[in-house]
């Protein structure tokens, strides 16, 4: 080959190397720009952290209300609420970005919350003053319907599909109860294990489950009698708390804050089909869309937690403030 051949083979080379080196570059910059942060609510510092999911680092830390416990993106999905439990506030973030947009005074009490499937109303849960609201939300605006007195130490809600049921867990008083969203009523009441936390309805709306903090399990109740009646309880683990649903409408996750484990159950036999470790008390949970990691808070630890679900390891911890407790991203996987 002439000595020219070889100059231009040999330019072209370098060309060849030089395109690859800027494309991947422009890649990782796109990758880094289009992102969205995971959110995590530190309980007892009155914060949320933003962390990078990619450099995988608290970036900022924005101020909240006192004792932020759980948090819930709005219908038109502009808005993530921040539930400020002992300031009495919901502070709304950029879910994209964590900019505050604003925050909303005068809500008493706002610990757990969920909108029903219809976007029509808010439900929170009063956890200190016993109690559970009900918002009609219209456009971005929302209004007491009516403010329900329930038993002791309302914890967390779950609304069935047709938007019509409210149920709620009583966790000082060991209680389920069923509201009638139409009427604004408070339906039904039935004993629970110990210490009962979170809780999830098949998307059938044919069983419900409800995390059993004080015990080491969930139980299973049945919905299609028109009243819940239990069923069965499924071991998981000591301290059984949080769900987070695997997005394959057919598994969900459970965190055991006191075994330092998340069983994860397939809700259509009842039954454990895996468990993984979770160091620290494993709290609520967030799945990425891909469902291949589990964010979850380690409350004790003061960290965000991440877990292969392929390996079943524990891939990395990030630092946050103290007693992290909601976890949330809007790369997420399905909610069923």
């Amino acid at each position: 080959m002439a000595v020219l051949d070889w100059v231009v083979v040999i330019k072209l080379g370098k060309f060849c190397v030089l395109w690859v080196v800027l494309a991947l570059a422009s890649f990782a910059v796109h990758a880094v720009q289009n992102s969205v942060p995971i959110f995590v609510l530190n309980s007892l510092d009155a914060s949320v952290s933003v962390v990078d999911p990619v450099t995988w680092k608290e970036t900022r830390r924005i101020s909240t209300g006192k004792e932020p416990h759980h948090l819930y993106l709005t219908p038109d999905e502009k808005s993530l609420i921040i539930a400020n439990a002992l300031s009495d506030s919901l502070l709304f973030i950029d879910p994209r970005t964590g900019v505050v947009q604003r925050t909303v005074r005068g809500i008493l009490d706002p610990y757990h919350l969920r909108f029903s499937p219809d976007m029509k109303w808010l439900v929170i849960a009063g956890n200190r003053l016993n109690h559970v609201d009900l918002y009609r939300w219209e456009g971005g605006e929302w209004t007491l319907a009516k403010r329900l007195p329930t038993g002791k130490t309302p914890s967390h809600l779950w609304i069935n599909s047709t938007s019509t049921t409210v149920y709620a867990t009583m966790q000082e008083s060991d209680e389920l109860v069923m509201i009638d969203i139409p009427s604004q009523t408070l339906k039904w009441r039935g004993k629970t294990g110990s210490l009962p936390a979170d809780v999830f309805g098949t998307p059938d709306d044919k069983q419900l489950m409800v995390a059993l903090t004080g015990g080491t399990g969930v139980e299973v109740y049945d919905l299609t009698m028109g009243q819940p009646k239990w069923v069965k309880t499924v071991p998981t683990g000591a301290g059984a708390h949080a769900f987070r649903a695997a997005g394959d409408k057919k598994h969900v996750f459970v965190s055991n804050r006191v075994a330092n484990s998340i069983s994860k159950i397939d809700y259509q036999s009842m039954t454990v089909v895996d468990n993984f470790l979770a160091p620290g008390g494993p709290d609520c949970m967030d799945l990425s869309a891909d469902g291949k990691l589990i964010y979850v808070a380690s409350r004790w630890a003061k960290k965000l937690t991440v877990i292969d679900t392929t390996s079943r390891k524990v891939t990395r911890q990030v630092r946050v403030g103290k007693s992290p407790h909601g976890v949330w991203t809007l790369d997420h996987a399905a909610r069923q």
